[in-house]
């Protein structure tokens, strides 16, 4: 056997197991889900392209593309059970997602180079919007979507990729002159921060007028996380947590939706009919899951309205019980982990404070969700990534997981790395 071969079978072992593992689990999913028969066998064939696409003649973790497909399965399986014909439809989204990866990944294995468009992943957040004030469809009270045909997409999504890739552009190259300047020079700190908040700030403040206060706060958690990984000063983290307060709270004061959000969070069995009847079934459907659930297929998540999106989490929970909602959340802090470490062992700050925004769009994604879900937080409407239904933050996610791969690139040591190379 090849030395190219030995290296391709040991890249693509672990999203082979992934692949096990998804087609057990949708062995229990209703068969119209899965219907028609290719449907389920084009996001394997993708994956199995996304893992084989990368170059052999560097080391990755691979574990982290196998990790994100895990998370889809679940999210797949439990949505099946809610609604074949949105499990359909995810496939679709997996398969579309995968192929964009597989495209992507020749621009992600130079990410680098993304760091020269710094000001180019600005205008097009602000293209964006700008296309949603065009033709955005107002769904829930928010102008956040844009239909295509029968294909409807959140380019919110997108906007927040371009964001991380702003900040760590522009944190990589004046991070160590920020984390110099004294706190009390307020002329030098305005000179070095204004730039980045004239670039990052407008996108919030349109979130915010779109009433998506939730991907607002989002974003202001994974500015304040990449600020803090490059500058290291802590009062500009104790600013940013002053800015959160005062922005939350006059949101509660001019928003009706955000104030009713808070009422429900506060007191979710007031209006069990109306306001609080989303929140108040979830509640029912923690409360019957217990520790070992109820069973798959067994439970009654249905009652949650928009369970599939914003509520999965109870209906896992439901079905799967507190243990299996556990180890749902020990798969996400792999990946989060991983993504970290793959951060820390970059040797440059731009690359370094990229993985770190990665890491905290992920990471922060799913704290304010499951939050939210359990009553700790005011549910903001934010999808739990891979697992709840929905194109776009699917396709998101998708992508800066397979970027955070192409950063793990190691170069390979040794007899094999000169087999590699050929004659």
């Amino acid at each position: 056997m090849t030395a190219r071969a030995v290296v391709l079978i040991r890249r693509t072992a672990p999203m082979l197991a992934a692949l096990l593992f998804a087609a057990g689990a949708l062995r229990l999913a209703p068969p119209e889900a899965l219907a028609p028969s290719w449907l389920p066998v084009l996001p394997a064939v993708l994956a199995i392209a996304w893992v084989a696409r990368a170059p052999l003649d560097v080391e990755r973790d691979d574990t982290l593309p196998a990790l994100a497909i895990v998370l889809c399965t679940l999210g797949l399986l439990e949505i099946a059970r809610l609604s074949p014909e949105l499990a359909r439809k995810q496939m679709l989204w997996i398969a579309v997602s995968l192929a964009l990866a597989v495209v992507a990944e020749p621009a992600f294995a130079r990410f680098r180079r993304l760091a020269a468009y710094k000001y180019v992943w600005v205008l097009a957040s602000f293209a964006l919007f700008g296309l949603l004030l065009l033709f955005g469809r107002e769904v829930n009270g928010a102008r956040l979507w844009i239909a295509v045909g029968p294909v409807q997409y959140e380019p919110v999504e997108l906007v927040k990729i371009c964001l991380v890739f702003f900040l760590a552009a522009y944190l990589g190259e004046t991070g160590d002159v920020i984390a110099a300047t004294p706190a009390w020079s307020v002329r030098a700190n305005l000179r070095y921060l204004g730039p980045l908040l004239l670039g990052w700030g407008p996108s919030v403040a349109m979130l915010v007028l779109q009433h998506d206060v939730g991907t607002a706060a989002l974003l202001l958690l994974v500015f304040t996380a990449m600020l803090y990984v490059a500058t290291r000063r802590a009062d500009l983290i104790a600013a940013g947590c002053l800015v959160f307060a005062g922005t939350a709270l006059w949101a509660f004061r001019h928003f009706a939706y955000v104030a009713r959000r808070v009422d429900v969070w506060l007191h979710p069995f007031a209006h069990p009919f109306t306001s609080g009847y989303q929140s108040s079934q979830a509640y029912y459907s923690l409360a019957a899951g217990g520790l070992f659930g109820t069973g798959y297929a067994l439970g009654h998540p249905t009652f949650i309205p928009d369970v599939a999106t914003d509520y999965i989490y109870a209906a896992i929970s439901e079905e799967f019980g507190a243990l299996g909602a556990l180890a749902l959340l020990a798969v996400y802090v792999a990946l989060i982990i991983r993504i970290l470490a793959i951060a820390t062992e970059q040797p440059d700050l731009y690359a370094k404070v990229l993985g770190v925004g990665i890491a905290a769009t992920l990471g922060f994604q799913v704290i304010v969700i499951v939050g939210g879900v359990l009553g700790m937080l005011p549910l903001t409407g934010i999808t739990l990534p891979f697992v709840s239904y929905g194109g776009s933050s699917l396709t998101a996610n998708i992508l800066l997981v397979s970027l955070a791969w192409a950063m793990s690139s190691r170069t390979r040591q040794g007899k094999q790395a000169s087999a590699l190379a050929g004659p």
